[in-house]
């Protein structure tokens, strides 16, 4: 992965990530994330994947169904946020709608995605901090604002 800081004024920074063939997006935008001390930013990226895992909250399990995607796809959108988690790290929730080559799509929480060739992520840091915290009573970590 390669990474350039575009913009940085008044505590913003924006910075574009291009990930190469055989990165796990997931993780390389984790530890950016962490390696730079994000603590609030949005996320959008485009490009494509060999391989993803996609997957859907299920309410009355407290928990995310997976969906393997075991063929290639381009990531039409990726949207997401960095937050911080309650052990302090960089925290991402990102979702994401793959398209295929039949013109079908399949969206979902992205949980893990390997590039072929290339995906182009703007990662857009905002001053203060935003906190994810688990909510026992859903099963999830949500941005608290309080």
């Amino acid at each position: 992965m390669k990474h350039k800081l575009l913009a940085s004024d008044a505590g913003e920074r924006t910075y574009i990530l291009v990930l190469d063939e055989g990165d796990e997006a997931f993780r390389c935008i984790t530890d950016f994330a962490r390696r730079e001390g994000v603590t609030s930013a949005s996320i959008t990226a485009i490009g494509a994947f060999r391989a993803a895992t996609i997957a859907f909250f299920d309410f009355e399990t407290k928990s995310y169904g997976k969906i393997p995607v075991e063929v290639q796809s381009e990531v039409l959108s990726m949207i997401g946020d960095v937050a911080v988690d309650d052990d302090g790290e960089a925290s991402l929730h990102l979702h994401v709608v793959l398209g295929f080559s039949d013109g079908s799509t399949k969206g979902g929480h992205f949980l893990e995605g390997h590039v072929r060739p290339t995906l182009e992520v703007v990662l857009r840091e905002t001053p203060g901090a935003l906190r994810r915290r688990h909510r026992a009573d859903l099963g999830i970590a949500l941005i608290d604002i309080d």
